[in-house]
């Protein structure tokens, strides 16, 4: 009977874990999705790329929202079993704890395994193609055609092209003009124009034909309008970034063989993300418990508590071993250890509490 119940509870978790995962990963795409086309429709990224740095993405967030997820569906789970008395029921007829909760700690540790693969693994793998990625978009769109009706942004946004039109040999039409140049900015419209790269691809430039430049500061009554048959406008393209130095992106092992305290840092991240996972299953099971007449979200709100404050204490455990106020030794344990300490107070401090209020010649 006990293997049953724990079967039973072990796919109601299953089961409300799926849901969660499922409602994060749909606020994750969508984020995901804005973040990633307002920076596409800045730098002019290729249409191909999108979806693939939206995949990649998901990848780097997947070992945040596992333990996240897992967190709530313990608790919502279990919470509705409790508030249904059903496992009222079954710890009342003798049924032990570890024989309920055996199979949630065993998906805690399977979900564990996962994101410690994904995080020590995957994650690194998928930020340094992100990265890759995103530089060589950024460099494509630098050298992509201008298009008919929209706005383009060259030398790192200090100057700006429009053109109303584009011909099939590449002339630009009703073309409009804006640079800055300190605090002096040139505004120039014309006819027609080129748009040209340089053979080393180090340059671009506008030649702008027929047209009207005007120069001036703003603010200031002072301003110079000039006509001209031609004009040549150059724009120097930003170097590529051929290497990835994001330490988010540094593969596993380089961090392991790194003495910089940062790279150690990043590496008790990593490490810490699976072992939330196991930490957070094992607080999860006593903090669903319901007392009677509660209702079934009653510990939803404890548990998000519980999260928020030990994902804090990792993220200023990693700056704090980065800019070296603690030492790289302590490591982020004591943040687990913290936790572990409130899982056990959790677990053991109601029974205490009883046996000392009932215990002979305790005031009533």
């Amino acid at each position: 009977m006990g293997k049953i119940l724990g079967r039973y509870i072990l796919r109601e978790v299953i089961t409300s874990w799926i849901v969660v995962m499922g409602v994060l990963l749909v606020i994750l795409l969508a984020n995901q999705l804005a973040a990633v086309l307002e920076r596409a429709a800045a730098s002019q990224f290729p249409q191909g790329v999108v979806l693939e740095l939206i995949y990649l993405g998901v990848l780097q967030y997947l070992s945040f929202l596992v333990p996240f997820g897992l967190l709530l569906g313990i608790v919502l789970a279990l919470g509705r079993l409790y508030h249904d008395s059903e496992l009222t029921a079954a710890l009342a007829c003798g049924v032990k704890p570890a024989t309920l909760y055996g199979g949630v700690i065993g998906l805690g540790v399977v979900l564990a395994a996962g994101v410690a693969a994904i995080t020590l693994i995957v994650a690194p793998g998928a930020t340094a193609q992100a990265l890759t990625l995103r530089n060589a978009a950024v460099r494509a769109g630098q050298f992509a055609p201008l298009q008919p009706g929209t706005f383009r942004a060259f030398a790192g946004g200090s100057a700006v092209v429009y053109a109303e039109k584009v011909d099939r040999d590449g002339t630009l039409q009703n073309v409009f003009l804006e640079r800055s140049q300190g605090a002096r900015v040139e505004v120039d419209v014309a006819r027609s124009a080129l748009h040209t790269v340089s053979p080393d691809g180090s340059t671009q430039a506008i030649k702008l034909l027929d047209g009207e430049s005007l120069q001036g500061v703003p603010g200031s009554p002072q301003f110079r309008i000039m006509h001209f048959t031609e004009n040549f406008i150059p724009f120097r393209v930003p170097p590529a970034k051929s290497a990835v130095t994001d330490r988010d992106a540094q593969p596993t092992a380089a961090l392991f063989v790194s003495s910089d305290p940062k790279s150690q840092a990043q590496l008790q991240w990593r490490i810490s993300l699976p072992l939330m996972c196991i930490v957070l299953t094992v607080l999860a099971v006593p903090l669903a418990r319901l007392k009677p007449r509660q209702g079934r979200y009653a510990r939803v709100w404890v548990a998000l508590v519980v999260y928020l404050i030990y994902w804090n204490l990792i993220s200023a455990g990693e700056a704090w071993i980065g800019h070296r106020v603690i030492p790289v030794a302590v490591g982020l344990w004591w943040a687990h250890a913290a936790v572990v300490m409130l899982a056990l107070a959790v677990i053991f401090a109601p029974k205490a509490f009883q046996r000392l209020r009932y215990q002979p010649g305790a005031p009533a």
